[in-house]
């Protein structure tokens, strides 16, 4: 067997794997995501798509909350990235102040989401108290997909902003690196501090 054909059943078996593995995990509800520009990092493990502005991909339930609704299902809301968003190019870009701003959807598409997609797959009534968040913050180069958003219930502003501006702090002073605290945050953001060894 040729070079080549070794390389395109590689390939083939590379696929087949990580479709089983979504057959796998699909349980539960899931994002879908839209849009031609979704990949994976390998710097994070986290699902990469580079959309600014805009909130991207769909929520589809039953999704269930964690730890009263501080935590997200981890099928639902895994997080994701923007790959634009690099540990060579973040004084320029998320330790930048106002970064945040220029990626922000509008008010009108969260809120959207919020009470179109990821309440109903939450199964959460309408006005339920809550802030439609960022599993990984726009501040730690998190994306607008919805494998990023759901709806963090309790007081507005929450626990989780302290423990973003830490991370943020310490990724922008040298005290880590970009795809740790990413990686911290998405798994859990109330050990996320503990985990990479700062505190708030």
């Amino acid at each position: 067997m040729n070079r080549k054909a070794q390389t395109a059943i590689a390939i083939a078996l590379l696929a087949l794997a990580g479709c089983v593995s979504q057959a796998r995990s699909g349980g539960s509800g899931t994002a879908h995501h839209s849009g031609s520009g979704h990949t994976s990092s390998a710097r994070s493990g986290l699902a990469a798509l580079h959309d600014p502005g805009h909130v991207t991909g769909k929520l589809t339930g039953p999704c269930h909350a964690r730890d009263n609704g501080q935590l997200p299902d981890r099928s639902c809301t895994p997080g994701a990235i923007d790959p634009a968003v690099t540990q060579a190019n973040i004084q320029r870009t998320i330790c930048q102040s106002g970064y945040t701003e220029t990626v922000r959807p509008p008010e009108s598409q969260t809120e959207a989401f919020k009470w179109h997609e990821a309440a109903p797959a939450y199964g959460l009534p309408q006005g339920t108290e809550g802030e439609l968040d960022h599993l990984v913050s726009l501040e730690l180069g998190g994306d607008n997909d919805a494998a990023n958003l759901w709806i963090e219930q309790g007081s507005i502003p929450n626990a989780k902003d302290s423990v973003e501006n830490a991370l943020h702090r310490a990724l922008c002073s040298g005290q880590v690196r970009l795809a740790a605290a990413q990686k911290a945050i998405s798994r859990n953001w109330t050990t996320a501090e503990r985990v990479l060894g700062i505190s708030g």
